[in-house]
């Protein structure tokens, strides 16, 4: 079934106020932020099977890594770097000679170099005075530009820093010929009405005219905030997939790019189809199961129990689906259950060609919902106790931590 009337075109209200990029440049973070998730590893293969794939669904911009942080990391970045894909290839870099040098040797053509902006970051993080922070981003620049790379500049904490030291730093890393420049919201504190104001505020100061947003999802306002940012002519938006990331998470990436085709009626240039696909790879390479009830990628993002709702489903998909299922590379799926009602038996029954009287029919319904009460609950409960021991504490134990100290001779040591 099409999507014709999707919804109402309700967006032509605000119309004048909608500056979107032609081409939006998705920029993937998967391989950089989406790995620093607490407990997720991609080894050089996996990096450049998912590059592939990003890369062949449209993808603009992936992030490879960090080259400076291990051989292992500088390997994959090079793997991805020479796989010819046709998507650009970037890697990350601090204000530091050595790290954007790795960036060089890694073969990427695009680089990201950062470096902390707010008063908090400088003053406990970084222990550098605003003075140091513009020397060394200046300086990192015109490194970079030197060797012939594309430039982004990117701000940690961006919208909690002093916007006269936003600006006086932007304006000097882009007269050194960066190329784009990234504004981060590194702990998810904008709103979107704020960060509208901020943007357009960054606008008029420093007049990028290649942008890029790096929204975090610790409020649960990356997606919307990442929309806020195209609606003001951001060209550039940092996704993950499956919003993976630090702490909550960054934008993901099917959110952002199926709300902006089927609700805004703005083109991606991205594959959909293939959405569901990346998900699900994403979800098995990074061991990072995908909530049943995660927008556009969970499991039950297009699973039906209540009967009203399969009811009106099986009457129009429309009445409670915003778009297809099919659009992403997914089915829909009807659930026998507690709230199970009598058309989702009968369209079930006709898998087999039965048809029941309606007496037999409310039996059968009946038995049911009985048993759907009455399943037990042992299963679930060992479940869950295994899930949540494996996100208590990942990465490394505090078992495996102590027995590599005393392997190494130094439960003696004091500090």
């Amino acid at each position: 079934m099409a999507d014709e009337g999707l919804v109402e075109n309700f967006h032509d209200r605000t119309a004048a106020q909608r500056h979107f990029a032609d081409p939006i440049v998705f920029w993937d973070e998967t391989l950089r932020d989406g790995e620093q998730t607490p407990g997720v590893h991609f080894s050089p293969e996996e990096k450049l099977r998912l590059a592939e794939i990003m890369s062949e669904m449209g993808i603009s911009v992936i992030n490879a890594g960090i080259p400076v942080v291990s051989e292992e990391e500088a390997e994959a970045v090079r793997r991805v770097a020479g796989a010819g894909l046709k998507a650009k290839i970037l890697a990350a870099a601090r204000t530091v000679p050595t790290d954007i040098d790795a960036v060089i040797r890694s073969g990427a053509t695009h680089i990201a170099i950062f470096v902390a902006a707010s008063n908090v970051h400088l003053r406990y993080k970084l222990k550098m005075s605003q003075d140091e922070v513009l020397s060394a981003s200046t300086r990192s620049v015109r490194q970079a530009k030197d060797a012939g790379l594309h430039v982004a500049f990117v701000t940690e904490d961006t919208v909690r820093a002093p916007f006269d030291f936003v600006e006086k730093l932007y304006l000097a890393v882009q007269a050194e010929g960066a190329d784009r420049l990234v504004i981060c919201d590194t702990v998810g504190v904008m709103t979107p009405l704020t960060f509208r104001w901020y943007l357009q505020e960054f606008q008029r100061r420093i007049a990028p005219t290649d942008w890029s947003v790096h929204c975090h999802n610790d409020l649960g306002l990356a997606t919307a905030n990442a929309l806020t940012a195209l609606e003001v002519g951001v060209t550039s938006p940092h996704v993950c997939v499956n919003g993976l990331g630090e702490r909550a998470g960054n934008t993901p990436l099917e959110e952002l790019a199926l709300t902006l085709e089927k609700v805004y009626g703005v083109p991606t240039g991205l594959d959909l189809s293939r959405l569901y696909e990346l998900s699900r790879l994403v979800e098995e390479l990074s061991g990072v199961p995908v909530s049943p009830t995660k927008a556009v990628v969970g499991y039950n993002a297009f699973s039906h129990e209540a009967g009203i709702h399969t009811h009106g489903i099986l009457a129009h998909t429309l009445t409670y689906e915003a778009v297809q299922p099919e659009v992403i590379g997914r089915q829909r799926r009807m659930i026998l259950g507690k709230h199970t009602g009598k058309a989702a038996v009968v369209e079930k029954l006709k898998e087999r060609g039965m048809a029941l009287p309606d007496p037999v029919l409310v039996d059968l319904l009946q038995r049911l919902k009985a048993s759907a009460e009455h399943r037990s609950k042992e299963d679930l409960d060992a479940f869950l106790r295994e899930y949540r021991s494996l996100f208590e504490q990942p990465g490394i134990s505090d078992e495996d931590f102590w027995k590599l100290v005393g392997e190494m001779g130094l439960g003696a040591r004091t500090a």
